[in-house]
């Protein structure tokens, strides 16, 4: 503080001498001014150390008689040179140049704006100030387009918003769905009220009621992949060209009793199995191969065709091929009728073997006239069934019925990926008194191996040992091969998926999973299908057919039935008779029903006792009438139920858009007019604009003020948000429609 007080007289001084010399005497006024900004140009020094030098150096010059020097500090302090050469206009520069400035700080001038110096290094500390005041005051202009330009971008992370797919692990509880959603949880609850679904914030929602409050918020569900599906992903894999080999065809036996299956089967295997391993045969575990020339074959034992069905109904398809037997001298009987209507259900290929053809009532030709009438003409009768005469007691066309199954399969291209974990069904389980529980499993796909983990329905475990069809022990099974195996918690459901998993942890958690889910199933009453419940199935897109088993006293009533149901047939809804008989409902009809997610009627009979049983625990429902045509009127009734009913729409009001508002938060809002009728907010909404229509859909919300409204009348003004829409323009018009249903009649 002292050197200012010292410095500052000498500095004055010098310039008013100088000024002196220059100039005539100036009035008192210009003096002032003078002295004024030479303080004005002393003050920085105050602030800044470096800067306190300056003015005794330019005191120092003076006194050394350097006439122009004084000026210099004063000029450069008010304008540095810099700053000016940025700041001022081109028309300005001349007048710069005309200033007297000593080589020296000329030089300097020139290597600073040729290095292009920031106005911190700049020879003096008060031009920093003054250059970042100068970028102060250019600084405004950058905002000013921020401020300016954002609407645009806005209205398009609206869009993608509006559009976004929510990826959630269903069932959820509100308050988790109002997170993912980010709106508050009473608003989720006010909206669910609006739908008469009361919920607390701690409710789980299933998953319909899930995807209608996202569809509120313009948001579409996908269900997160759980634990089960993430760790069966791997599975699902497909396979590229390259990896996949052919593989045998499996094969089942189906018919009715006493027509030869067994003895077939049996045949089959004394023919083509080795001596050497005869010793193992009745050891045979339900399924066995059969080695050829051309390839290889496996053959299943099932106890017949209700057990291929209870296993299809798991979800199991098993079987590429059905050889339907027949016996010659009997012909096609009913349990022969039930096989063709399962193989048929399951869309397998059928192969028909005419066994007994060497008893002397056999008669082939009243055989394939049955055959025919079921759809399944031979081949030397013109159609596409294979047909093979053979005889299980002779021997005789069982190497015609071996080659005509490879035929087959070659005709069905059958390939499987044996370098890959293995996947499969087991075909039977059972618990063995000193080996505990034993699981036949039919490999489909990849390589078993001893000691993996497997999981199989709810039960999971490693592969202790592993047995073939005969008994003896292996280490590895791969595509179209049955074994047995020890190690599983459990016996599992024949026809459950068995799938190899790496990690034993993860074996046990998912076979846990299982066991909940099951709890949770025996909780729940299972309704598989049934006249009350069709209309809602058809409405979720779940039936586009209406399937059903018929079983009737007699022929004659059967057939006035058929006839009598074919004539309400429309083109929408497919009537299909995937079974009828004559007599009473038994459980293979509710098993098939299961299955294939059919209904049952019955005309003049009863269910037997078995059957009672077991479609009270399927949850299957049991139809019976005695009046024809009270049966005719609740299919008719179904069918109705089950068409699309027309629509029509029904004007309730219009407003206009008359102003726009943008909003950081909601996004865009119309600020509308009810010119006529009303708005109501579930109302389908047409926004016209030059008479035509440019979006169809719904309002995500409707307010008068700040409050949300379930409806505005005509002469009110409102708010409106449009779902999944914001491109709306002033002036356009907002039409409101009521969709009213017409029920369809036949």
């Amino acid at each position: 503080m002292v050197k200012a007080k010292k410095e500052s007289p000498a500095l004055k001084k010098a310039s008013v001498t100088e000024t002196k010399k220059k100039t005539p005497p100036k009035p008192s006024k210009a003096k002032e001014a003078k002295k004024t900004e030479a303080h004005a140009a002393v003050k920085p020094a105050k602030q800044h150390p470096r800067a306190k030098k300056a003015p005794a150096r330019a005191a120092v010059k003076k006194k050394k008689g350097a006439p122009v020097l004084p000026e210099q500090p004063l000029t450069e302090l008010l304008v540095p040179p810099l700053e000016q050469a940025v700041a001022m206009p081109p028309s300005h520069k001349p007048q710069e140049a005309a200033v007297a400035l000593p080589p020296a700080v000329k030089e300097e001038k020139e290597q600073a704006a040729q290095a292009a110096v920031p106005p911190q290094q700049a020879h003096h500390k008060p031009a920093p100030q003054r250059h970042y005041e100068t970028e102060k005051e250019a600084r405004p202009h950058a905002p000013a387009k921020t401020i300016i330009e954002p609407v645009e971008p806005a209205a398009q992370t609206l869009t993608a918003v509006a559009q976004k797919t929510l990826e959630l692990e269903l069932p959820i509880t509100l308050k988790d769905l109002a997170v993912k959603l980010q709106e508050k949880p009473s608003i989720l609850i006010k909206k669910l009220m609006e739908m008469g679904i009361m919920a607390g914030i701690n409710q789980m929602l299933d998953e319909q009621t899930a995807i209608k409050v996202c569809s509120k918020f313009g948001c579409t569900l996908a269900k997160a992949p759980g634990q089960e599906e993430q760790l069966l992903r791997i599975h699902e894999e497909a396979d590229t060209k390259e990896e996949l080999q052919p593989r045998a065809p499996i094969v089942t036996f189906m018919g009715h009793v006493d027509h030869g299956k067994t003895s077939l089967l049996d045949a089959i295997r004394k023919t083509k199995v080795v001596d050497s391993e005869h010793g193992g045969i009745t050891q045979h575990i339900g399924a066995y191969r059969v080695k050829l020339a051309e390839g290889e074959i496996t053959f299943l034992d099932t106890p017949g065709h209700e057990a291929f069905t209870a296993m299809r109904a798991r979800g199991a398809s098993v079987t590429d091929i059905v050889v339907l037997v027949v016996a010659a001298d009997d012909g096609i009987m009913p349990q022969t009728e039930e096989a063709i209507d399962h193989a048929r259900a399951a869309g397998v290929p059928i192969l028909v073997a005419v066994n007994k053809i060497d008893k002397p009532q056999a008669n082939l030709d009243r055989v394939k006239k049955q055959l025919s009438g079921h759809d399944l003409t031979a081949e030397d009768w013109g159609g596409k069934t294979i047909t093979v005469p053979v005889s299980a007691k002779t021997g005789e066309g069982i190497d015609h019925l071996l080659e005509m199954i490879l035929l087959e399969a070659q005709m069905l291209e059958l390939k499987a990926n044996p370098a890959r974990r293995a996947k499969g069904v087991v075909l039977e389980a059972k618990m063995s008194k000193g080996r505990g529980p034993v699981a036949t499993l039919l490999v489909q796909n990849g390589t078993l191996h001893l000691n993996e983990n497997i999981v199989a329905g709810p039960c999971y475990g490693k592969v202790r040992a592993m047995f073939n069809a005969f008994g003896h022990a292996i280490t590895h099974a791969g595509p179209s091969v049955p074994v047995e195996i020890l190690g599983l918690s459990g016996v599992p459901q024949a026809g459950e998926q068995f799938y190899v998993i790496e990690d034993e942890k993860k074996a046990r958690e998912l076979a846990q999973l299982r066991q909940e889910k099951e709890k949770l199933e025996q909780i729940k009453t299972a309704r598989k299908i049934s006249l009350e419940d069709l209309h809602i199935q058809i409405k979720e897109g779940k039936i586009k057919e209406l399937k059903l088993i018929i079983k009737a006293d007699v022929q004659g009533s059967l057939e006035a039935i058929k006839d009598t149901l074919n004539k309400l047939n429309v083109s929408e809804i497919k009537l299909d008779f995937i079974h009828q008989g004559v007599g009473n409902i038994n459980s293979s009809d509710v098993i098939l029903a299961v299955a294939s997610n059919a209904l049952i009627l019955g005309f003049n009979v009863n269910a037997d006792e078995r059957a009672l049983q077991m479609s009270e625990k399927e949850g299957v429902e049991i139809k019976t009438y005695n009046i024809i045509y009270e049966l005719a009127n609740d299919i008719k009734a179904a069918i109705e139920g089950m068409l699309e009913p027309k629509t029509r729409k029904v004007f309730v009001g219009r407003a206009e858009i008359r102003k726009v508002f943008r909003l950081s938060r909601a996004g865009a809002v119309a600020g509308c007019f009810v010119t006529k009728g009303k708005i109501t907010r579930h109302l389908v909404i047409n926004l016209v604009r030059n008479g035509e229509v440019v979006f169809e859909g719904k309002l995500s919300s409707l307010k008068r003020f700040k409050d949300d409204v379930r409806e505005v009348s005509e002469g009110f003004e409102c708010g409106m948000s449009f779902a999944g829409y914001d491109a709306f323009k002033e002036g356009d018009v907002v039409e409101a429609y009521d969709i009213e249903k017409i029920a369809r009649k036949l």
